[in-house]
């Protein structure tokens, strides 16, 4: 069965997807940085009436908790990446890096892009965890 995305039963599936990422553990096994929060801007033409967050409570390799949040608290986390509907379905089928997306300004990040830049892998376990999540998207 496919998880609508954005929603917290697909954040549910996404933590428990992370936390059995072995790789992801190794990768980001020194991050120490805080949280990061993922915000999927407003798109009335697919019933997302405002901005929706999801905030990763991640630490040395272990997503401690996730959940869906206000972009107003996402804001709040150290690292907070923005951008359109289409672009995060494009990050989560591993047709756009998160990280190039960013420096493209196709992502918007709140955060220092040196931190980011020395956890490239860490990013790509991120995305790759999210591909085990039976994702449905919400313009399909």
């Amino acid at each position: 069965m496919s998880i609508p995305f954005p929603s917290q039963e697909w954040v549910a599936a996404y933590e428990g997807a992370i936390n059995a990422n072995a790789a992801y553990k190794t990768a980001a096994a020194q991050w120490t940085f805080g949280a990061v929060a993922l915000v999927v801007k407003a798109d009335q033409a697919l019933g997302i009436a405002e901005d929706q967050g999801v905030f990763l409570d991640i630490h040395q390799g272990t997503c401690r908790s996730a959940r869906m949040c206000t972009r107003a608290e996402a804001e709040t986390a150290p690292f907070c990446i923005a951008g359109e509907y289409a672009r995060w379905k494009s990050v989560i089928r591993k047709e756009l890096d998160p990280i190039k997306g960013m420096m493209q300004k196709k992502l918007e990040l709140k955060g220092q892009m040196t931190i980011i830049v020395k956890f490239v892998e860490a990013a790509k376990q991120l995305v790759e965890s999210a591909t085990h999540v039976p994702t449905k998207f919400l313009d399909e």
